[in-house]
């Protein structure tokens, strides 16, 4: 199992595995390699089996935190298209982006900050691996530039989606957002279907399916938020409706630890998938 910089599993993997080991790597060295199997348990545990370079990819954590709920919803009425708005949290920047947030928080407590445009940026100096003042603020960014004014988070959720769902062809938009939360990544997910949907069956699906627990009660206002997921295993989905306007649309929204689900846990369920081989 391999939790190592890009960098280093591009050196190290291959040569593990020409030695015979079978790697699970979490970095995104080899995520779009098409040797290279990118698996979710739960969505596609047969592609396991396909990894002529004995390497086996994890995906990124925001695209975890959706997939599972996704994969089961597409078994029965088939993802046509994505719409998705992701709030990530302040670790998906590692122990600096935590570190960062805390030291902003502190900073701004029992003031009067955020009365003023921009008077957050005179307290916060220190922005750490953020573009912006997180603390009482959000940020339209996550990860890098890439072409056409995308990140490459917003370039994850597209690519990866596409190849650990099968769809080579499914539209994916993505806007990444970046919010003061310190572990657990949401997102709103607007999905479109080939086949018509209803609310309660859609509920149902997630109800049953592993890996994902179901909070749908708008009317007690019980859903899903990460301050109640920090910590835990499973996609949590809430906020499930069909669209008003689409009889193929869902929308809904799910939250899902970054830092378990969304990295380590998956690497250990894939590990596991690879063990029982043997």
């Amino acid at each position: 199992m391999f939790d190592v910089p890009d960098e280093i599993s591009k050196e190290w993997a291959p040569i593990a595995a020409s030695r015979g080991a079978v790697v699970v790597d979490n970095s995104g060295a080899f995520r779009m390699d098409d040797q290279v199997p990118l698996v979710v348990p739960e969505v596609n545990p047969q592609e396991i089996k396909n990894r002529p370079k004995g390497i086996i990819s994890n995906p990124n954590c925001t695209t975890l935190s959706m997939i599972v709920a996704m994969g089961a919803l597409h078994r029965h009425y088939i993802l046509k298209e994505l719409v998705v708005a992701s709030y990530q949290a302040a670790s998906g920047a590692g122990q600096a982006g935590i570190d960062t947030l805390r030291e902003q928080i502190k900073l701004v407590a029992n003031t009067n900050v955020g009365d003023v445009a921009g008077d957050s940026r005179a307290v916060i100096k220190n922005l750490g691996p953020f573009p912006a003042p997180l603390a009482l603020n959000v940020i339209p960014w996550a990860g890098s530039l890439k072409e056409e004014g995308y990140t490459s988070e917003e370039l994850k959720v597209r690519n990866e989606s596409r190849k650990i769902l099968g769809i080579k062809d499914l539209k994916v938009s993505a806007t990444c957002v970046r919010v003061p939360v310190l572990t657990t990544h949401s997102l709103a997910v607007h999905a479109i279907f080939e086949k018509t949907v209803s609310r309660e069956i859609a509920q149902e699906v997630l109800r049953n399916s592993t890996g994902i627990e179901l909070v749908d009660d708008p009317e007690n206002h019980k859903f899903p938020t990460p301050a109640d997921v920090v910590g835990t295993d499973p996609t949590w989905v809430g906020r499930v409706r069909k669209s008003l306007d689409h009889p193929n649309v869902l929308d809904l929204f799910v939250c899902g630890d970054n830092l378990r689900k969304g990295a380590a846990l998956n690497t250990a369920q894939i590990a596991e998938l690879v063990a029982a081989e043997f």
